[in-house]
């Protein structure tokens, strides 16, 4: 195992370069893949092991993509719970200087009264990451290397649709096609597992 965390540390540079195509923030960035390093640490270790022993650092790095885009898109990720949402609610707290206001406004006319002490323990929404090997099982099964190669190039390395076409020289509305067809087919296959 000290192999394969040797090998995820080298890949520290590469991961904070894959995430500047989806945000600008280096301070963001950092504690993103900081919080990728230590996802990986406390990842199941046989689940570990089966990427590396799969695919080696390729693997690492197509699981760190996921993880990546991820934390630093969704709103629902642990990522933006632990980072965004916590210092964005921290900074509407004290930014009159007074850290005795405890009131949330969420819109509407439900309003919920916390306290600054609090926030951190709101209950975290967590993903199944275990589905990214379903997902990555479901692939393999795939008759189309093409097919396969296209999602893997769109979701696992980050590419937008157009930065894709750029660099495969297949026009958008087709890789568009051949994703969402793949897509469907994922959604179809894990929904009967």
């Amino acid at each position: 195992m000290n192999k394969i965390y040797l090998e995820i540390s080298k890949l520290s540079e590469k991961f904070r370069e894959m995430s500047y195509g989806l945000c600008q923030d280096k301070e963001k960035i950092n504690d993103a893949v900081q919080e990728l390093m230590l996802y990986f640490m406390q990842m199941n270790p046989e689940t570990l092991k089966g990427i590396w022993e799969k695919d080696g650092k390729d693997g690492l790095i197509r699981y760190g993509a996921v993880v990546l885009r991820r934390s630093l898109t969704s709103v629902r990720s642990p990522f933006y719970y632990k980072y965004e949402k916590y210092y964005t609610n921290i900074d509407r707290f004290v930014g009159n200087g007074s850290t005795s206001i405890t009131h949330f406004d969420y819109g509407g006319d439900n309003n919920y009264y916390k306290n600054i002490s609090n926030i951190a323990a709101e209950e975290l929404e967590t993903y199944q990451w275990q589905k990214l090997d379903q997902i990555d099982r479901q692939l393999d099964k795939l008759d189309s290397w093409y097919d396969r190669e296209l999602f893997k190039l769109y979701y696992y390395e980050g590419n937008t649709l157009d930065s894709l076409a750029a660099k495969t020289k297949i026009s958008r509305n087709s890789l568009f096609t051949t994703i969402d067809k793949v897509r469907t087919i994922l959604k179809k296959e894990l929904a009967d597992e």
